[in-house]
């Protein structure tokens, strides 16, 4: 059966399925958008997904697809019309607790107790630099920690780990899982593994949140304590997907002192709290750089910016790191810097953070 005999089946099929509360067809009342069908059977479509609409569409329209003869593979990429359109200054747009709670899939990381994604309004912040601390502090401390690199455009956590082969793959044929790459006591994924050095990531949203699905999905992540998200900076395609996956402890948001930093935070905040995600906290990062020669601090991007907007936004307030050279040295050498220079301000700085996420996700939401 050719590419578009099958795409036929899979639209008529998707149109036999009737929405509970209007009666209309899935295709017919626009939830299907975008349907492809590739050579070797991979059907892939956008599902559109009001708020008032129950997850168990997306299951039904999945099983249904999958059962048609000559398909291979299913991937969905499930869209909040209204997170789309951003509503307006008016009232308009997601309110929180307005988008359904994250449905995990039966079976998705069953063997980790915690995930915390760590996560930034903008880039250049230090957010992989504090998400690569926290698990490698995380695993000092005797846990058993894994760390996905879900910054897809930037994918440092290689380089900051001091790993650069590929993962290896075992498994039946059909049944393929990814073994992880474990450094300094932390299990690590990341695209970087599998791109040349100098190779750009050039794809657009749906195939970011495949590939986050994919290490969500088919890396043998084992038995963990925590799993930490090193999230892209924004409110894209990769923090939805992730949201709509699995279920988050919570959300560390990192930024700089000065206001161009904290007003992307404060809309990062802002879209966790409309995806019934906790945040956290917040981490000020390069906040002071002592001088080495008089030892006064002075402050290059200012100081208490992040603290003001935990105040103001009414989230903890989980510490602030200062600029120091450890952090530069300790990530181009491959070492997290709790574990490469432990007594450095920095790392002390860091060491604390840790314990204050530590103490965030045991407490009662």
């Amino acid at each position: 059966m050719s590419s578009e005999d099958l795409r036929r089946s899979v639209m008529a099929a998707l149109a036999r399925i009737k929405h509970p509360e209007t009666g209309r067809d899935l295709v017919a009342g626009g939830h299907v958008q975008n349907l492809e069908v590739d050579d070797e059977g991979n059907a892939r479509f956008q599902f559109l997904l009001q708020p008032q609409d129950s997850g168990d569409l997306v299951k039904e329209a999945r099983t249904v697809v999958e059962g048609i003869p000559g398909i291979s593979g299913v991937k969905i990429n499930v869209q909040l019309p209204q997170m789309a359109a951003g509503g307006s200054r008016t009232g308009g747009g997601l309110e929180p607790g307005s988008v359904p709670a994250p449905t995990p899939q039966p079976g998705l990381l069953t063997g980790v107790r915690h995930v915390i994604a760590v996560s930034s309004g903008k880039g250049g912040v230090g957010k992989s630099m504090v998400a690569a601390n926290l698990a490698a502090a995380l695993a000092k401390r005797g846990h058993s920690v894994g760390l996905v690199d879900a910054d897809i455009y930037g994918p440092n956590i290689p380089l900051m780990f001091g790993v650069h082969r590929r993962p290896s793959v075992t498994g039946e044929k059909g049944r393929e899982m990814i073994e992880p790459i474990e450094a300094h006591g932390v299990k690590l994924m990341s695209l970087g593994f599998l791109l040349d050095e100098d190779q750009p990531a050039i794809m657009r949203g749906p195939l970011i949140s495949g590939i986050l699905k994919q290490f969500l999905e088919q890396v043998d992540w084992g038995e963990l304590d925590v799993m930490v998200v090193d999230m892209p900076p924004g409110t894209g395609d990769a923090q939805l997907s992730l949201v709509q996956t699995i279920d988050l402890d919570g959300a560390v948001m990192v930024t700089t002192p000065q206001q161009v930093a904290t007003g992307d935070v404060r809309r990062g905040i802002r879209m966790f709290e409309r995806v019934n995600t906790r945040v956290l906290g917040i981490v000020e990062n390069m906040s002071g750089l002592a001088c080495p020669k008089c030892g006064d601090v002075v402050d290059v991007f200012g100081r208490g910016g992040g603290e003001a907007l935990a105040k103001e936004m009414d989230v903890p307030f989980l510490g602030r790191v200062p600029l120091d050279p450890a952090v530069a040295q300790s990530g181009d050498a491959g070492a997290p810097t709790v574990v490469s220079a432990p007594d450095s301000p920095a790392a002390e700085a860091l060491s604390a953070v840790t314990s204050a996420v530590e103490e965030g996700v045991s407490a009662p939401v």
